[in-house]
């Protein structure tokens, strides 16, 4: 799936995780001026010295194929008896392990609580 538009998706942290490529800091980058191809991280996923400044074909060069696999799930808080409409409420618990390979985005507050705004 391919959406062409200036604004980062959602899921952007899934491309980030299979790229190792920090995409808010990329557009950052590519706003200022600064070349694709003498970004350290674009230059790593291409396999080229990341202190390099020789240029990147982008057309035909390849890039670092995957080596990991990342997934991206979303708990939403909705009411089936009112056609699925965003509600809120609380979580009574969560029991997430994290560790450098595994990590969460939660918007919960200390009480348990979903503000009415949560996506």
């Amino acid at each position: 799936f391919l959406e062409l538009n200036p604004r980062l998706q959602v899921e952007h942290p899934v491309t980030e995780g299979l790229t190792g490529v920090n995409l808010p800091a990329t557009q950052l980058q590519v706003a200022m001026g600064i070349p694709l191809s003498r970004m350290p991280e674009i230059r790593k996923l291409y396999g080229k010295a990341v202190e390099g400044i020789d240029d990147i074909n982008f057309m035909e060069e390849e890039y670092s194929l995957p080596e990991k696999h990342v997934i991206a799930a979303r708990i939403t808080a909705e009411n089936p008896d009112e056609g699925f409409k965003p509600t809120s409420g609380t979580i009574d618990r969560v029991n997430f392990q994290s560790s450098p390979n595994v990590w969460g985005y939660f918007s919960v507050g200390a009480n348990g609580g979903i503000h009415e705004y949560a996506d």
